[in-house]
């Protein structure tokens, strides 16, 4: 849970979610450098256990999706369900969230507006709004969700675009962690199916366990999209990624389009990954983070219970956005203030960061194995950097 600067300072990191198993675990490390010691070798030559890890793997996800092609990144994997989905689909057209973030190639780029005006969206993509940030109430979410969807494939095919994905991350991360409800994307979903596009779940923030409940986030959403991407916490820290999917489009994809990815499904990469997984599985990871996170939103209610510089709390598992400034409040000034709060929490040696269009949402969330003691002190590192920044009293 810990990271040290050049002095010896420790850092309680409540930001990284890329080590979910914390940083230097002893199993993940132990078995990264044994395969090192023995051989290091990338897909040109066959070697079992790239074999029974995808059999393991696939094995974690709803029948139906049993295809898997390995990355070495998050980006590499939506890049390539991208190919899939607008080879199979046969459209060239992109659905994604209005603050998405998607990866940093060409192509991922192009469909991320959360880099920011300076990197041109591609004319094939368009912007949906999520209810939350509209300010839908929950029971309006899903038909609100649904047609923002039907309005963005009406034109699409108006333009003779056509849709090939509707592209999201089912905790909408860089929108500001918008679970809630449940399920308000599944008539979006069916949609974009019955206009021919695929359906692709970036699940390289909220999947390996990160909401709990589930291994894979958009199972909360009770959907089942056709590709899914992985990245981030797969390998715990060593790059590596995925694209599991059902047969149809990857088949289709996969004998008449070339894809050589020379680092992928490398042997450390794949023994990393494995022990990752056994580790999750094993010690009920994902089941032990539901309780950690129950824990820290009852600590964060009660702080909030007591300021109005907490405007809400919103999570799924130990993925947190913390709403900051008053609603009466400018923008700018809810957006210092987040990020004030940022700046204290480091000074105070814990880690956390921004999210959302504005930036006014702190992003929390800490690797999977936190324990008790490490949720009390982000609280109470949080309580004293409120007590600097917005004139808390506890």
């Amino acid at each position: 849970m810990w990271l040290y600067d050049p002095d010896g300072r420790g850092y309680l990191d409540f930001y990284n979610n890329v080590p979910s198993l914390g940083h230097c675990h002893p199993e993940v490390n132990a078995a990264m450098a044994e395969q090192a010691g023995r051989i290091s070798a990338n897909t040109r030559y066959l070697e079992p256990k790239l074999i029974d890890y995808a059999e393991r793997l696939v094995d974690t996800f709803p029948s139906g999706l049993d295809r898997v092609v390995f990355t070495c990144t998050g980006s590499e994997s939506n890049d390539l369900a991208l190919r899939i989905a607008r080879f199979a689909s046969g459209n060239e057209g992109v659905i994604v969230s209005t603050h998405a973030y998607h990866g940093t190639s060409a192509a991922t780029a192009a469909v991320s507006p959360n880099l920011g005006d300076a990197v041109k969206l591609s004319p094939f993509v368009r912007m949906v709004s999520i209810p939350g940030p509209a300010g839908v109430p929950d029971g309006q979410a899903a038909d609100f969700f649904e047609a923002q969807i039907r309005s963005a494939i009406a034109d699409l095919n108006r333009r003779g675009i056509g849709v090939a994905a509707l592209l999201l991350d089912s905790i909408f991360s860089s929108d500001g962690v918008w679970v809630d409800p449940a399920g308000f994307i599944a008539s979006g979903v069916a949609a974009v199916r019955d206009a021919g596009g695929l359906v692709i779940a970036d699940e390289v923030q909220p999947g390996f366990g990160r909401t709990g409940e589930h291994m894979w986030g958009f199972e909360r959403h009770g959907i089942v999209p056709d590709l899914v991407t992985l990245g981030k916490p797969m390998g715990n820290g060593f790059p590596i990624g995925a694209v599991v999917g059902r047969k149809a489009p990857m088949e289709q994809f996969g004998t008449t389009s070339r894809y050589s990815n020379t680092f992928a499904g490398n042997t450390i990469g794949i023994a990393t990954a494995d022990a990752v997984l056994s580790i999750l599985q094993r010690d009920q990871i994902p089941r032990r983070a539901l309780s950690m996170s129950q824990h820290l939103r009852a600590g964060l209610e009660k702080i909030e219970q007591q300021t109005s510089t907490i405007r809400a709390i919103r999570n799924a598992g130990l993925f947190f956005g913390i709403d900051i400034g008053h609603e009466s409040a400018p923008a700018t000034a809810r957006r210092t203030m987040a990020l004030d709060l940022v700046n204290a929490m480091r000074d105070d040696g814990v880690l956390v960061s921004t999210t959302g269009a504005n930036e006014d949402s702190l992003k929390v969330r800490p690797p999977l194995v936190c324990q008790a003691e490490h949720a009390d002190l982000f609280l109470a590192s949080f309580e004293r950097a409120l007590s600097k920044v917005a004139g808390y009293a506890s």
